[in-house]
C-alpha cells in the first residue's frame, strides 16, 4: 500500500499546471530532436542544462527525463519515413521500419512503433516504482568502500559496452576521472592540475564539457554529411494496425518489454543496448527469420518497446545509487548537482516530491506522446525537409548564450568550442566520448569515497576488497575484474570490432 500512497502523491506533484507543462515541453522537444537525425537527446540535454539553472528541481527533472523518452519515440518516425534513425537506440527500426514505408504501409509501422514505446512505458515506470525503493534501502547500507567499488563497476561497464576498441574506452573514462580532479582539491585547498589559469581554480563545469563534447561536436560532424535526404512524402494512411498486425506484434511488444526493462537497469546498458538485443531475439523466435529486413511488423514491435522501457528504468541506478548507467544519466546527475541535489538513495526519503513526481510524470509524458505524436505526423514529414545549414547556426548561438549565462564568463564559451574540437578529434579516431562524460562526473564522487574509506580503515588498501569484512565490495570489484577479462578474449574483441565498423 506504501507504494501506491507514493504514486498517488507523484500524481499530485506531476499534475500540477508549472510539472504539467514542463513534461509537455519535454515530450515535444523530446520528439523534435528524435525526428531530426544527428541531434539526439544527449545534445539536446547538454544545451538545455543552463535553462535548469532557474528552473524548480522537480520541473527540470521531469523537462529533461521527457526529452530522453520522448526521443525514442520520434527516432521512429525519422527511421521509418527516411530511412536515417532519428536517434541512435532507432539504428534497428531502420531495417523493418522503412521497408513497410516503401511497401505503403507507413501507417501501422508508426503505430506499432507509438503503441509498443506506450505500453513498455507504463510497465518501465511501474518496474521503477516497485524496484527502486528496495534498491535504495539496500543502498542506504553501503559504505565509502561499497560506494567506490560500484562506481568502479559502473565505468568499468559502461567501457565494455561501448564500440569500438577497448583500450580506447579505458582512456577516454581515464581521462574523464583526470579531468574531474582539475580545480581546488576540497580537502588541503590546494590547486591541483590548473596551470596556473586562474578560471580553472574551481574546475571545468560539467556543462562546458557536455556542450562541447556531444553539442559542438554533433554539429560539426553532422555538417560533414552531404546530399539530400530521401523522405518519405506519401499521405500516410491507415494509422490503426489491422488485427493480423496486432496479433504478430503483441508477443514482440511483451518480450521487448521486459528485455529493455531488465537491460536498462545494468550500467551501460540502456536503450541502445536493448534495440539491439530486442531485435536480436525476435529474429531467433520468429518462425519466419527470412521476413526480417524486408518489412516485418516485429522487427519494429519489439526493438521499439525495448529502448522505451530501456530509457526508463535506466532511471533505477541513477536515482536510487546516483550512478549514472549511461551518458543521459550522466547529464541527470549534473542537472542535480546544478540544483544543490546530492544524487543517492537519500533523494527518495529527503525530496519524496521530487522522486515520485518524476516517475509519476513518466506515465503522463507517455500518454502525452502517444495523443501528440500520430496525428503530428505531416509536421515531423515538413520538418524534415528543412535543409541542415538552416538548423545548425542557431543551435549553436543558443548553446553560445547558454553557457555565457551561466557565470557571465567569456571563458566558458572558449573552454565549450575546445570541448567541441577536441570531442570531433575523438569522434575521427573512434573514441566515443559518454565514457569521458561519465569518468568526468564519476571522478569526483569516486575521490571523495576512496579517501574516505581509506580514512576510515586508517590506510588499509584491503579495506575494498577484503571478502570476509567487504563481501559487497568485494564482489563488484570481481565482477569488474570478470567483465574486463571477458572482453579481453580475441573472439569477443575481434566481433565487438567488427560490430563498430559496420555500425
Amino acid at each position: 500500500m506504501e507504494v501506491f500512497d507514493n504514486l498517488w502523491l507523484g500524481v499530485q506533484v506531476a499534475f500540477s499546471w508549472q510539472n504539467f507543462f514542463y513534461c509537455l515541453v519535454g515530450v515535444l522537444l523530446g520528439t523534435l530532436i528524435g525526428v531530426l537525425p544527428g541531434i539526439g537527446p544527449v545534445p539536446t540535454i547538454a544545451m538545455l542544462l543552463p535553462i535548469t539553472f532557474n528552473l524548480d528541481p522537480i520541473a527540470a527533472l521531469i523537462m529533461l527525463s521527457g526529452i530522453y523518452y520522448g526521443s525514442q519515440y520520434g527516432g521512429s518516425t525519422t527511421a521509418i519515413l527516411v530511412n536515417l534513425p532519428g536517434e541512435a537506440a532507432s539504428v534497428v527500426t531502420v531495417l523493418d521500419g522503412h521497408q513497410m514505408a516503401r511497401q505503403g504501409r507507413a501507417g501501422p509501422a508508426l503505430a506499432i512503433a507509438a503503441i509498443g514505446s506506450f505500453f513498455a512505458g507504463c510497465v518501465a515506470t511501474l518496474v521503477i516504482a516497485t524496484a527502486a525503493p528496495p534498491l535504495a534501502e539496500v543502498a542506504l547500507k553501503f559504505g565509502p568502500a561499497e560506494y567506490f567499488s560500484l562506481m568502479v563497476l559502473g565505468l568499468v561497464a559502461a567501457t565494455v559496452l561501448a564500440h569500438g576498441s577497448l583500450l580506447k574506452a579505458i582512456a577516454m573514462v581515464v581521462l574523464g576521472l583526470l579531468l574531474g580532479l582539475i580545480g581546488t582539491d576540497v580537502n588541503s585547498g590546494v590547486l591541483r592540475f590548473t596551470f596556473e589559469v586562474p578560471d580553472l581554480a574551481d574546475g571545468i563545469g560539467f556543462v562546458i564539457v557536455a556542450m562541447g563534447m556531444f553539442g559542438v561536436t554533433e554539429i560539426v560532424a553532422n555538417l560533414e554529411q552531404k546530399g539530400e535526404r530521401e523522405v518519405f512524402l506519401g499521405k500516410v494512411k491507415h494509422l490503426f494496425p489491422s488485427k493480423e498486425d496486432l496479433k504478430r506484434s503483441w508477443a514482440p511488444i511483451l518480450r521487448g518489454t521486459a528485455l529493455g526493462s531488465f537491460l536498462g537497469i545494468l550500467p551501460g546498458g540502456g536503450a541502445l543496448l536493448s534495440s539491439f538485443a530486442a531485435y536480436t531475439v525476435e529474429k531467433k523466435v520468429s518462425k519466419h527469420p527470412e521476413q526480417f529486413g524486408k518489412g516485418a511488423i516485429e522487427g519494429v514491435a519489439g526493438p521499439e518497446s525495448a529502448n522505451n522501457a530501456g530509457a526508463q528504468t535506466s532511471f533505477i541506478p541513477m536515482l536510487t545509487l546516483g550512478i549514472p548507467g549511461n551518458a543521459v544519466m550522466a547529464l541527470m546527475i549534473g542537472a542535480l548537482m546544478i540544483q544543490g541535489i546530492a544524487p543517492g538513495p537519500q533523494v527518495m526519503t529527503d525530496k519524496p516530491q521530487l522522486f515520485w513526481g518524476l516517475i509519476a510524470s513518466m506515465w503522463l509524458g507517455n500518454a502525452m506522446l502517444v495523443i501528440l505524436n500520430l496525428p503530428l505526423i505531416g509536421i515531423w514529414i515538413k520538418l524534415l525537409q528543412v535543409p541542415y545549414r538552416f538548423l545548425f547556426p542557431s543551435i549553436l548561438i543558443f548553446m553560445n548564450v547558454g553557457v555565457f549565462s551561466l557565470s557571465n564568463n567569456p571563458w566558458d564559451c572558449l573552454m565549450m568550442t575546445v570541448f567541441g574540437v577536441f570531442g570531433y578529434v575523438c569522434v575521427k579516431l573512434e573514441c566515443e566520448p559518454a565514457p569521458l562524460i561519465l569518468g568526468f562526473i564519476l571522478g569526483p564522487l569516486m575521490e571523495e569515497n576512496l579517501r574516505r574509506a581509506m580514512l576510515l580503515s586508517r590506510g588499509d588498501a584491503t579495506v575494498f576488497f577484503n571478502p570476509v569484512d567487504k563481501p559487497i565490495s568485494f564482489s563488484f570489484l570481481l565482477a569488474a575484474l570478470a567483465l574486463l577479462a571477458v572482453i579481453a578474449l580475441p573472439n569477443i574483441r575481434k566481433k565487438r570490432e567488427e560490430v563498430f565498423v559496420e555500425e
